[in-house]
């Protein structure tokens, strides 16, 4: 084997042994507690991968081509997924958040093997999630009890009429409220030592949404002078000002070689099924207008309960 091929490998098994570090800069606390029972996990129907979402094409904006042939990836999924996840006032529906993601994760697989490593991490997060939710509802009278009736009073307070009867049908993971409330109340959050919280993966899918976000928004923003950057430089500039600061140092290296990697910009409009950058621009935005709303939920949220830094 030459000396490239050996530089190469090298590389390679570097990346994947640092992907597992991608969203948190550090190897996550006893993730195979919250794992136990994954296969599972298909029984819980409120977190299953479909959201019930309204079509993508149901707000403003042009129509999405329902299904883009030839991919594993469908905007107009995402964006359905995104559009049902927002609700009352201020909350998220864990349902369609994480299908959200779902989709998301099948994005970063499409850019390739290197970009694909993150999209590993994250898929473990949302099972975690999952697998919480699914302990929950299969324990819901042991485990619950009077935090019902407090999941309850805060969907009351932002607006919702359900009696408590609907609160217990909808469950303590369903929504980012609710799961907040009932983790805080079973004392499950550590705000100075790891814990196997909901909460805090939680926090560590919001900073990898954000950095998501940040990307889009940059491929689908307008050329200065008639020049498009490249994917890779957007992607790398929307990592340093989200995930690099939360990293360690190695991390952040194994990033930049995987962004390295990115796909050209032709890559992304068939991707999404479009012509040209005009098109782009357009489906992007709406996909971007979409994850802004329901991170700014998010991130109120965990604000206002002294989250945003989990260990």
């Amino acid at each position: 084997m030459g000396v490239k091929r050996k530089a190469a490998a090298a590389i390679l098994v570097l990346l994947f042994f640092l992907g597992f570090l991608w969203l948190q800069g550090g190897l996550d606390y006893h993730w195979d507690s919250c794992l136990k029972g994954y296969n599972q996990v298909d029984k819980l129907h409120h977190l299953s991968n479909s959201s019930g979402a309204d079509g993508a094409n149901g707000s403003e904006g042009p129509p999405i081509q329902e299904n883009c042939p030839g991919q594993n990836f469908q905007v107009s999924l995402l964006l359905s997924h995104l559009l049902a996840a927002p609700a009352y006032s201020t909350d998220v529906l864990l349902q369609p958040y994480l299908s959200s993601w779902d989709e998301l994760v099948k994005f970063m697989e499409a850019l390739g093997p290197m970009v694909g490593l993150i999209s590993k991490e994250i898929e473990t997060k949302t099972s975690i999630i999952r697998q919480l939710a699914l302990l929950a509802e299969e324990n819901r009278e042991a485990e619950l009890g009077a935090d019902l009736q407090s999941i309850h009073s805060v969907s009351t307070e932002v607006g919702t009429k359900k009696s408590l009867g609907a609160s217990q049908h909808d469950g303590a993971y369903h929504s980012v409220r609710s799961m907040i409330l009932v983790e805080l109340n079973r004392g499950v959050v550590d705000f100075d030592h790891q814990t196997d919280s909901g909460c805090r993966t939680l926090l560590r899918l919001h900073r990898a949404l954000l950095w998501l976000k940040l990307f889009l928004e940059k491929l689908a923003e307008t050329p200065e002078a008639g020049r498009l950057r490249s994917p890779s430089e957007l992607c790398r500039e929307a990592y340093k000002t989200t995930l690099a600061n939360h990293h360690t140092w190695f991390v952040r290296r194994a990033a930049e070689l995987a962004f390295i990697a990115m796909p050209e910009r032709g890559f992304f409009f068939r991707l999404v099924c479009t012509q040209d950058q005009e098109e782009l621009n357009r489906v992007l935005s709406r996909v971007v207008r979409a994850i802004g709303e329901v991170y700014n939920r998010t991130q109120k949220a965990l604000e206002e309960n002294n989250m945003l830094d989990l260990p």
